[in-house]
């Protein structure tokens, strides 16, 4: 936790200085969501971490509205908050981050990210209910197959998600 917490404030730094550019704040916020799936005892603490994770992404919305990459990351924090506690949670936020990620797959059908959320979304709704996850492998492979060709952006662009659709995929053969 302390080397993404370095990493994050790293990355705030960066936005402070550059503050008409968006992937600081991206990068910052990304961290904190990570830093809430870290950490296991205290739920309050996740939650902390995520309020932080939103100042970022309602600062890069500012700076870029509409853009598929923050609407992603924002169904990424909806996602973290129902894994804090996802009895109370479950309804609300898969609905909140489900209609984040269409309308980022609206705005860039070929997201790899958006796409391996929508995944990993909708197999772990399938796993909660506990139906039948082999539907989704099709699907999965087909996303693993296609991930580098739909993964080419800009340098500092994120890139994160391939290594879990390779998770998924190998819980498929």
């Amino acid at each position: 936790t302390e080397d993404y917490k370095s990493a994050a404030n790293a990355f705030k730094r960066i936005a402070d200085v550059e503050t008409s550019e968006w992937l600081p704040l991206y990068y910052h916020g990304f961290s904190y969501i990570l830093l809430s799936f870290l950490e296991t005892e205290n739920p309050e603490l996740k939650d902390t971490y995520l309020d932080v994770a939103q100042e970022s992404i309602d600062r890069m919305n500012a700076l870029n509205p509409g853009d598929s990459e923050i609407l992603t990351l924002q169904a990424f924090l909806y996602t973290a908050r129902l894994v804090v506690d996802p009895q109370n949670r479950g309804r609300e936020y898969s609905i909140k981050s489900h209609e984040m990620l269409e309308k980022a797959l609206a705005v860039n059908p070929g997201n790899p990210r958006a796409l391996y959320l929508q995944l990993s979304n909708e197999l772990g709704a399938a796993e909660f209910f506990g139906k039948d996850t082999s539907v989704y492998c099709e699907r999965i492979l087909e996303l693993l197959s296609q991930w580098d060709e739909l993964n080419k952006t800009g340098k500092f662009y994120p890139r994160w998600g391939k290594a879990q659709v390779e998770k998924m995929a190998a819980n498929c053969r």
